[in-house]
Parts: C-alpha cells; structure tokens; sequence
C-alpha cells in the first residue's frame, strides 16, 4: 500500500489504513481525538479587515494623497473655502467607497454560512447527524440526492450515484461514481470515479463514503490556499489615475517654478510670485474627479447587484471593461456544451452547414444553394494516382 493513492486502495485497504469500520464508524473519544489532532474540517481565511482599516484604505489612493496637499496648501494660502470644498470631496469619496466595501464583506460572510453543511455520518454504530466542521478522517459518512460533499471521501458504496462537480474540475456534467478501485498511479481528480470532493453537489442516488482528509487538505482547500497566497493587483482603473495625479504633480511643480521665475526676472516680488504659482498649480488639480470617478464605479455596483453579483471593491467594477479576450478551458462554463459544424472545407470548395446543437437536423449549401450532403457534396474527382475517396 506503500505509495499508492485514495483511489488505488480497494476497501479492505482502506479502512485498514485510517483505522475505521464500515459498519460501525469511530467511537466518540477517537473522534474527538483525531479532530484534536487534524484541526475543524474548515476552510480558513485570512482575517477580515476591521471597518476603521476599511475606512482608511479610502484615503490611500494616489490621487487622493494629491488632494490632500492641494487641501494643505490652500489652508496655508488662506483659501479656506477651496479647502474645504477639497475635504468634503475626499470625504465623500471614502465613505462611498467603505460603505461599499463593508457590505460586500458581510455578503462573503453570509455566503460563507451558507456553505457549511451538517453531515449525516456513522459513529459507535449509530446514525448521527453533525456539523460538517467536526468531522475527521476515517468518519463513514452517507451521502443522499441533494446534498452537499461535506469532505474528500474515498467511495465504498455506491447506487446510481453521480455528483456535480463544476464547483472542483468545471465539468458542466454530472459525473457517475463507481466504488470499484483504479489502478492507474496518475489520475486527473475529474477521472477519480471512486472519489468526492467537498464542495460538490449530489444530483442522484446514494452513497457511503470514507472521509480521507479534511480542511485545508481537500482539493478544494488547496485552492483556497491558493487563492489566498495571490497578491492584490491595482485595477487598470487605479493605474490609469495613479499614472494621471502623477503627471498633475509634475505639471504642477513645472508651473510653478515657471510662473516664480517669469515673474521674477520681471521685477515682481518673489513672495507674491510664489503666491500665484503655488495657487495655479493648486487650480490645476481636478478637485472633482475622485468623486466623478467613485459616483460612477458606484452606479455600476449597483446594476452589478440587481444581477445578484456581489463587488467587493468599487474598482474592480471597471477591470471587465478593460478584457479584450476572455480564456476558458471548459466548453461547459461560458457555453452551453455544444459543439457543432458550421462550414466545411473540401478540396477548395466552402460548404455551409445549417443546425446547431444536438438536433439531427441540417442541410449544406454552396454559394447559396443546396447541395446533396451524401452525394455530390462530398464526391472527390477522379484521381488515378491516389484512387477513389470513401
């Protein structure tokens, strides 16, 4: 057994590796036990950030940061009211901004509860029904139409048995189980009849499964690990507004220093040339535009929401406006899983074909009309040297 995978081990194998029975389940201290040792059969997430932190990642924005000395320098020049107008629109940027963030957490966490399912498991020879979060390996667990795949099992009963696991491998079809052992070494996880996965959906039969690993161990764990280790990137958005409050401040400081020293070399006093340089290059700023720009991120959440999509922050509204090109490996994910001939290409000749989907029927055209599929439309000339085309 050395070596071998879940799927390779037939169920004597099994049991004798996690140290369970099929009949009777774990007694309760060994379950107790094992889930001291293994940890809550959970997904864990990094910790949420507290509403002050989510408050003051607002005002982290470069263009913002510019306000804010265009804020200070208006104070110090005595222009109290362009200061305040320029505090009231960074304020009104970053509540719009928090109050959007923090409903989006509490909608992750609400759908978070939501995927925590009971499970109906064997123990000390009884059936019990417990929290998905306690179970362990080596729990025999039932599985029934409708429910939700509570941990990674290794199957050993099935009856008429499928499971939905587009959530795992994208595969838009239920996948039908066989309890039966698989030699092979190296397998894809959508080739592992023996096998369920959490987070996949029963859509018919029943089933008795062993659970073999739990948490952050499951394949769907690994994911989630995955996820988590990604770093946040900038939207094109933030770049594009980074890169502009950049050329403002260069802009800026370049008027400046122009208008100071043309005024200089014309005899103004240097103090009432500072004056004028430091106010136009203040004018220059586009006071308005974070707030334009968050106003309008937040009317696209809000018909985001109404299609029941749920945006955590308001630039990423912006970044599928930016996709050019859209990859996907699964026919069943953005298609309906059909694929179907449109044209044909024979010898030089472009024949059309009508239908679509799985209905039997279509007709070829040529040039607008319509040729005989089983005769003329497929008939090669007659070559001597390479004989006739079946």
């Amino acid at each position: 057994m050395e070596g071998k995978s879940w799927h390779q081990l037939n169920e004597g194998q099994l049991l004798e590796v996690l140290e369970t029975d099929i009949t009777n389940g774990l007694i309760a201290e060994e379950a107790s036990r094992r889930l001291q040792a293994h940890g809550p059969n959970e997904l864990e997430e990094r910790r949420g950030q507290s509403p002050l932190k989510l408050l003051l990642n607002q005002f982290k924005d470069f263009m913002v940061l510019v306000l804010v000395g265009a804020t200070i320098v208006s104070g110090l020049l005595g222009e109290m009211l362009d200061a305040l107008t320029i505090i009231a629109i960074i304020l009104i940027n970053g509540v719009l901004g928090f109050f959007q963030e923090f409903r989006a957490e509490r909608s992750l966490r609400a759908l978070k509860q939501l995927s925590a399912p009971s499970a109906k498991v064997i123990r000390s020879g009884a059936y019990e029904q417990v929290p998905a979060s306690s179970l362990v390996p080596g729990d025999i667990v039932l599985l029934e139409s409708g429910d939700r795949v509570p941990a990674d099992l290794r199957l050993v009963e099935c009856n008429q048995f499928s499971i939905d696991e587009a959530p795992l491998t994208g595969e838009s079809v239920p996948v039908v189980k066989d309890a039966a052992s698989i030699d092979a070494q190296e397998l894809p996880l959508g080739d592992r009849r023996n096998c369920a996965y959490l987070g996949t959906m029963v859509t018919r039969g029943t089933a008795k499964g062993v659970v073999t690993v739990t948490g952050m161990s499951t394949e769907m764990g690994k994911i989630a690990d995955l996820i988590q280790q990604t770093d946040e990137a900038g939207t094109p958005l933030q770049h594009r507004l980074e890169q502009l409050g950049k050329i403002l401040i260069i802009v800026a400081l370049a008027l400046t220093v122009m208008v100071v020293l043309a005024g200089v070399l014309h005899g103004q006093p240097m103090y009432e040339m500072f004056l004028a340089g430091v106010s136009l290059a203040v004018a220059a700023i586009p006071e308005g535009l974070p707030a334009i720009v968050t106003i309008a991120l937040a009317l696209g959440v809000q018909r985001m929401i109404k299609r029941r999509a749920i945006v955590r922050k308001l630039p990423s509204v912006e970044t599928l406006g930016c996709a050019s090109v859209i990859c996907s490996d699964k026919t069943g994910t953005l298609t309906q899983n059909k694929m179907t001939v449109t044209q044909l290409w024979l010898g030089g000749r472009s024949i059309d074909v009508t239908g679509e989907g799985y209905e039997p029927q279509a007709a070829c055209q040529e040039a607008g009309k319509t040729v005989d599929a089983k005769g003329d439309a497929f008939a090669a000339p007659a070559d001597p040297d390479r004989g006739a085309v079946q």
